[in-house]
């Protein structure tokens, strides 16, 4: 239980600067009354000490326990996050022969392209805390490594044990982005994208490039390509210009990095904005006491001034 009190906290905590109003009301704001003089006052004066001091007492009491009430003490349940207004994303990552390659990363020399990728999407996914990820790789063929999913360790994890040629040494990006859409296009999210990373043509995709275009329209869902150390950009130019992305290329691990900040700025989750914190009101309990208090106080002090 007491546990349980240390979890109470006030929703306006400031109503209790009216403590101090009451406090210089009570020192400098006292009512002028006609005195009298009367003999022997002092016998009477000790029995009514005690119950001078319990009035007194109890006067604070409803003062203080009614602006408790009005400071509106709460107990935070749960905070719910409204997930529509997160982001459904898709990274779908080349896994591909050429990856292989080394020279991305002049300050690394030894590390070839999918290192420098695992490295900087990590990396990213880290930072995307409110959105719903999952990750797709693509050779020859096509693999959904993660399922949309909030728990960004478990894909990092999952990210650390891919490996170039898992799915084949081709590429097939086409059929990777189709995929992604396949996921996606069940979700009831506003904002769907994918981030797709290549270093090479499309080699061995067997849907038509139109036909992912028109399903990516048709499902309202927005695709940034990354291309890495190429000049031949025309399939991502069509991927990501039908659907309101954008495409980047990127010639060494700086300029990856820079993309994938440009990504992270242009899509931020409202979700930060859209959180519903379940609460346990208990106003109603120094309110109440206030309430009691009040009445004893009117009691007594009626009760004290007949004698």
């Amino acid at each position: 239980m007491f546990d349980e009190l240390w979890l109470i906290q006030f929703e306006y905590p400031f109503v209790f600067l009216v403590v101090l109003v009451f406090i210089l009301c009570n020192k400098f704001c006292k009512a002028k009354v006609e005195s009298y003089y009367m003999p022997h006052l002092d016998i009477f004066e000790s029995s009514k000490n005690f119950k001078g001091g319990l009035v007194s007492f109890l006067k604070w009491c409803t003062v203080i326990l009614a602006i408790a009430a009005l400071a509106s003490p709460i107990k935070e349940l749960n905070i719910i996050q409204n997930k529509k207004d997160g982001i459904d994303m898709i990274i779908s990552l080349d896994t591909s022969g050429s990856m292989k390659q080394r020279g991305f990363n002049p300050q690394n020399p030894s590390q070839n392209r999918w290192q420098v990728v695992q490295n900087i999407v990590n990396d990213f996914i880290s930072k995307r805390l409110n959105d719903n990820i999952g990750i797709v790789v693509f050779g020859s063929a096509v693999m959904t490594a993660s399922p949309l999913s909030y728990d960004k360790k478990a894909q990092e994890k999952i990210i650390k044990s891919l490996d170039i040629g898992i799915v084949g040494d081709q590429t097939a990006l086409i059929n990777s982005i189709a995929t992604s859409i396949n996921i996606l296009k069940q979700k009831e999210t506003q904002s769907k994208i994918i981030i797709a990373i290549t270093d090479g043509e499309d080699t061995a995709s067997t849907i038509p490039l139109s036909v992912v275009v028109k399903m990516a329209k048709k499902y309202n869902i927005k695709i940034y390509t990354i291309a890495i150390g190429r000049s031949n950009t025309y399939t991502l130019d069509q991927l990501s210009s039908s659907s309101g992305g954008k495409t980047f290329v990127a010639y060494t691990k700086d300029d990856l990095e820079s993309i994938y900040t440009t990504i992270d700025t242009l899509e931020k989750s409202k979700i930060e904005q859209n959180k519903i914190v379940l609460k346990e009101y208990y106003f109603f309990f120094p309110l109440i006491l206030s309430f009691l208090s009040l009445l004893f106080y009117v009691y007594l002090k009626n009760k004290r001034e007949n004698i």
